[in-house]
């Protein structure tokens, strides 16, 4: 990378390094890692955690009074009043990372006030680094990234990400698939939506959609998308999309048609729905305080309670409760 560098960006960049070697080196040995599930089909690993715990000891080292929102331990860790948000997704695709399938990534972004200043999305398995700095545009590596050219969606390839949890509207996902499918050249559905966005900001696909992402899911791939001179929001096209957990990207003229397809399927989330913005509420979780919600807004102070305890169990690679859908969060 011979360009300058923001200095928050180089942290990012370094913390997500520290990762992607955690992530490496337990890649060479998959049998005898801890897996729990955090619901049916949404499994978190010991590599989760360890990765996040690297990020987080990286960017508070160099950065202490910032804030934290990580997708395995919320805000348990940095400061809880800080304009500086850091947004981390430690191994966004961890199903295809416990089956050996190549295709996971590491994520994080920074927020000032609400909005994505800094993003890092980091391929270990490739060893590709993207990386965007608001107005300094985005990159691979030491290649400058810009979206597609292509104008008509029927020529078009197109990235998605299908439902996996217990809840999900299977059935609304299908009539989308159906209508996306029929109106484009190709789609595609590798597992890891963070690198499906970098995807598109490389021009790779001319579009993406997805139900039911998180904040951490999509922070630093939307940067790379603006960047690159993309567009990004929810079904109805709006740029209030982080929360929604429904987004659409795209080069300009492919955002535009999939947008047109996409609006009648939108479900944004109403203002008393937020609590429940980064996943399903439960007896458990529905008096505690959002996360994501104190992120959109720009982070006000939120003091949720600590997440309860994930249970781990030692598995071998072949257990036959990892065959269901993928979980690319």
């Amino acid at each position: 990378m011979s360009q300058a560098l923001h200095p928050m960006l180089n942290i990012a960049i370094k913390a997500a390094r520290a990762a992607g070697s955690i992530i490496n080196r337990a890649a060479l040995d998959l049998e005898v890692l801890k897996v729990g599930q955090k619901g049916p089909n949404d499994y978190v690993s010991e590599v989760d955690q360890a990765a996040e715990n690297a990020i987080i000891d990286v960017l508070l080292e160099a950065y202490p009074g910032h804030a934290i929102l990580a997708e395995e331990s919320g805000r348990e860790r940095g400061a809880r009043h800080s304009e500086y948000v850091w947004i981390i997704d430690p191994l966004d695709g961890t199903t295809n990372f416990l089956h050996g399938f190549p295709v996971y990534a590491v994520s994080i972004a920074l927020a000032h006030k609400g909005k994505v200043e800094q993003a890092v999305v980091y391929d270990p398995t490739r060893n590709d680094m993207f990386f965007a700095s608001r107005g300094r545009g985005a990159f691979l590596n030491d290649r400058r990234l810009r979206v597609s050219k292509r104008t008509r969606i029927s020529d078009s390839l197109i990235g998605t990400g299908f439902p996996f949890r217990k809840g999900d509207n299977f059935k609304r996902y299908v009539k989308m698939f159906e209508e996306v499918m029929q109106s484009c050249a190709g789609l595609r559905r590798p597992g890891a939506a963070a690198l499906d966005l970098c995807y598109v900001a490389a021009g790779y696909y001319d579009g993406f959609f997805e139900t039911g992402l998180n904040p951490w899911d999509i922070a630093a791939g939307s940067l790379m998308i603006t960047e690159a001179g993309g567009l990004i929001g929810n079904f109805t096209g709006e740029a209030d999309f982080l929360y929604q957990r429904e987004v659409v990207a795209g080069n300009p003229k492919v955002y535009g048609q999939l947008v047109q397809i996409l609006a009648p399927y939108t479900r944004v989330i109403k203002e008393s729905d937020k609590s429940a913005a980064i996943g399903v509420t439960t007896p458990e979780t529905a008096t505690q305080p959002d996360a994501t919600q104190a992120f959109v807004e720009g982070g006000k102070p939120a003091t949720a309670a600590a997440p309860a305890p994930k249970r781990l169990s030692r598995i071998r690679k072949d257990a036959p409760n990892l065959d269901g859908n993928d979980a690319p969060m």
